[in-house]
């Protein structure tokens, strides 16, 4: 499955939203018309590789790829629009725009369109991704014919990469907080200043204090850790950025 669709315009059809209890359709030209546009594309949503690894990556570095002239980010399933919302609102992914290729109308116009009947799936789209400039392929990272469902080029890193090869890796970051907390919102906004994305763990949802003095050996909140480095609150952090 090594078809690419380099240099030509993106399958003509609709895609069906479902936004609130009313169908909205969509073109192709709405959708990738006049913008620069990452899409990936993977066999299910819920599924694991695509739950654990493809789809949160994307949402990650999204901020990334937005300094970098992307529009849009698509995630794009051979499913039916309720199945995406539904992955969408359990995976948390504000960032990314699903699109549900519920007759895989687009994914067999890319070429991509696969039988996963071994599964019981049906057709299913090709694990790829592509960077999409006013409804043209740029570049498209399609994962190699191998047994299974390899993943191996179609990943967030690898298109960032492509995009700017001097883009340096995003750094980990993690954030102890509380609903409420003045300092917490400070700490937020500094790090959302500076184009970092980062896991908030919240005290009385995720962990306890104990848990926190155990982790962090402090019983107060913020504390953020920067590649497993602890900062510290939110006036030792506005320190480290200097």
């Amino acid at each position: 499955m090594q078809n690419t669709h380099e240099n030509k315009p993106v399958p003509q059809t609709n895609f069906r939203f479902r936004e609130g209890d009313q169908w909205v359709d969509r073109s192709t030209a709405d959708l990738f018309n006049d913008k620069t546009v990452v899409l990936f594309a993977l066999p299910g949503a819920f599924t694991p590789t695509c739950s654990s690894s493809h789809l949160p990556r994307y949402n990650e570095l999204a901020g990334k790829f937005q300094q970098n002239g992307v529009d849009a980010i698509y995630c794009l399933s051979v499913n039916d629009a309720f199945v995406m919302n539904a992955w969408k609102e359990d995976q948390g992914t504000d960032n990314i725009i699903f699109l549900a290729d519920g007759n895989g109308d687009f994914s067999e116009g890319m070429g991509q369109l696969v039988s996963k009947s071994d599964l019981g799936f049906g057709k299913r789209s090709w694990r790829y991704s592509m960077l999409v400039k006013n409804g043209v392929v740029e570049k498209m990272f399609v994962e190699p014919d191998l047994p299974g469902d390899p993943f191996q080029v179609s990943d967030a890193d690898t298109m960032l990469t492509y995009l700017n090869p001097e883009e340096t890796e995003e750094k980990t970051v993690t954030l102890f907080a509380r609903p409420g907390c003045g300092h917490c919102v400070r700490a937020k906004q500094l790090l959302d200043a500076k184009g970092l994305t980062y896991e908030e763990i919240q005290l009385g949802r995720d962990v306890n204090h104990r848990g926190l003095k155990a982790v962090t050996g402090r019983q107060t909140v913020p504390q953020i850790y920067i590649d497993g480095q602890h900062i510290g609150g939110a006036d030792e952090l506005e320190a480290h950025f200097g």
